[in-house]
């Protein structure tokens, strides 16, 4: 029977970072992955013979600290050296291209507010950074350390100066829609703002809570939120982790799905010991970190005969319901979008914050919207092999699609969603369906299925602002321990949330190193 220091379920990009740490401290680690390929959501897959995509497409928030941290600069990953601009298409406007510094194809009030807008929001997302990357203490009863933590920040937002605090204050829990009506009057240019904020949640413009939060979040990694794709995207940064790992030590095993964490207990209480696998094999370890999202973690691997009856209600109660799908097209060409000369950015069709309300409300009441917005990528034009020579992949976020529609997933409900979005495409890329040779669609609920992602959602939670900082994902497990002994969190549920970070990872790994 094996025993290890740390058994980290998941080999997404948090577990790995989690794993390589630990390892690098000295700990003998195994990393338990369900599936036959490591990286989660970032992993690549084969859609159509010869043609690769991964549901993350892109790189906004990945801190430069952790390729440092990790080293993966020497197992072949660097950051891009510059970001892709964004160009949202609209049917009533000329093209708008998004920069970090600049913003053309609007009026010059617009161009001069968005470098007011880019500043101001930079040095709110400054003062945040540091707190992305550390363990947010509990309320009450804290120690030293953490009280210097609370300290810090305040410390943080007062050296903002008094009206940039007082001005932070007022913006951090607006609705996006209100923070970009304040400073732009182009619609596309404001849809496209908007969608840095919300994509990935349950929330529309209107929305309110945490989206500006959100927002400033993605905005501490490399090139201030702007989006990137480095020479090896996410299929070159999956390799790096493992290169990392495995020179650290890791263990890594595929396909050894975890059916159950192993838990003792006695009159001092109960102690995580290891964990079952779906095939019968125990695994024994000192401490098991879950990779996994917290329902997932708690209801099903943990079990609530294990657990007090408050806490189970709690994560019962995660919101945690998916709003995003993927289309991946094989193209066997170069598509071209009307007005674009190269559409080797990021391109935003959601050419109103209304038309992306109102795709919202329908998915609300269990429909795929008549009108979906969505985030493309062409990924093949940086990586050629990610498809044949001469042909190209596309690759689409899909807002709003919901996991649980009124009727349920059938072959009937998924073509209708796929012709929609053909037809949205073909009105911005005339001919686009005479060059497509595959399409895959994946909703929130094959997410679910294939990423064991309850729900399907991204952040595995949804980051609202009772289920954030501190209250994530719930209290008595938002500080990456839990309830019971040896057992912790490393996963996009725990702090600070989801997308490309490796935060959860890394803070986990530093609270179990105490």
């Amino acid at each position: 029977m094996s025993t290890y220091d740390t058994i980290v379920i998941g080999a997404g990009h948090n577990g790995l970072v989690c794993a390589t740490l630990l390892a690098k401290a000295g700990q003998r680690v195994l990393v338990l992955e369900a599936n036959d390929c490591i990286g989660g959501l970032a992993a690549s897959r084969e859609f159509h013979p010869g043609f690769h995509a991964s549901v993350a497409q892109s790189f906004y928030a990945l801190p430069g600290t952790l390729i440092k941290d990790l080293g993966l600069a020497k197992h072949g990953f660097e950051a891009a050296s510059a970001p892709m601009d964004t160009i949202a298409l609209s049917p009533d406007e000329g093209p708008v291209t998004i920069g970090d510094e600049s913003v053309s194809g609007v009026s010059a009030d617009d161009a001069s507010a968005y470098q007011r807008y880019r500043r101001q929001l930079k040095t709110f997302a400054a003062a945040l950074a540091p707190f992305w990357e550390k363990t947010m203490p509990g309320i009450g009863g804290n120690s030293l350390k953490e009280l210097l933590t609370f300290a810090h920040m305040g410390l943080k937002l007062r050296m903002l100066g008094k009206d940039d605090m007082l001005e932070f204050l007022r913006v951090a829990s607006l609705p996006m829609r209100d923070l970009v009506d304040e400073h732009f009057e182009s619609e596309a240019l404001k849809a496209a703002l908007c969608w840095d904020g919300i994509v990935g949640s349950k929330l529309a413009p209107r929305s309110p809570n945490q989206a500006v939060l959100t927002l400033l979040n993605r905005m501490a990694g490399s090139h201030s939120g702007q989006h990137s794709l480095p020479a090896g995207g996410t299929r070159g940064f999956v390799s790096a982790l493992r290169g990392a790992a495995e020179e650290a030590g890791v263990e890594i095993r595929l396909g050894a799905a975890v059916k159950n964490v192993l838990i003792e207990g006695d009159e001092n209480g109960q102690r995580c010991r290891g964990v079952i696998l779906v095939d019968g094999e125990t695994v024994n370890a000192n401490k098991v970190v879950s990779n996994a999202d917290p329902k997932t973690t708690f209801l099903k691997l943990v079990g609530t005969p294990h657990l007090e009856i408050e806490f189970s209600n709690r994560i019962r109660r995660l919101r945690c319901d998916g709003f995003v799908a993927k289309l991946h097209l094989a193209l066997k060409d170069r598509p071209q979008f009307t007005g674009v000369s190269t559409p080797d950015g990021r391109i935003i069709l959601a050419p109103s914050m209304d038309a992306i309300e109102f795709a919202f409300d329908d998915a609300k009441y269990g429909h795929s919207s008549e009108h979906p917005v969505m985030e493309i990528l062409i990924p093949s034009l940086r990586q050629p092999n990610l498809a044949p020579p001469g042909q190209h992949v596309l690759s689409a976020q899909i807002m709003y699609v919901p996991a649980n529609p009124e009727g349920g997933w059938t072959q009937a409900s998924r073509q209708a969603l796929l012709d929609k979005l053909m037809a949205v495409l073909e009105r911005y890329a005339p001919g686009i369906g005479a060059l497509t040779l595959s399409a895959e669609l994946l909703t929130p609920a094959d997410l679910e299925t294939q990423y064991h992602v309850t729900h399907g959602h991204w952040h595995h939670a949804e980051p609202a602002i009772d289920q954030l900082l501190m209250m994530r994902p719930t209290y008595e497990a938002a500080q990456y321990r839990t309830p019971i002994e040896g057992l912790y969190l490393c996963g996009a549920g725990a702090h600070p949330g989801g997308d490309l970070t490796g935060n959860p990872g890394r803070n986990a790994a530093r609270e179990m190193l105490i």
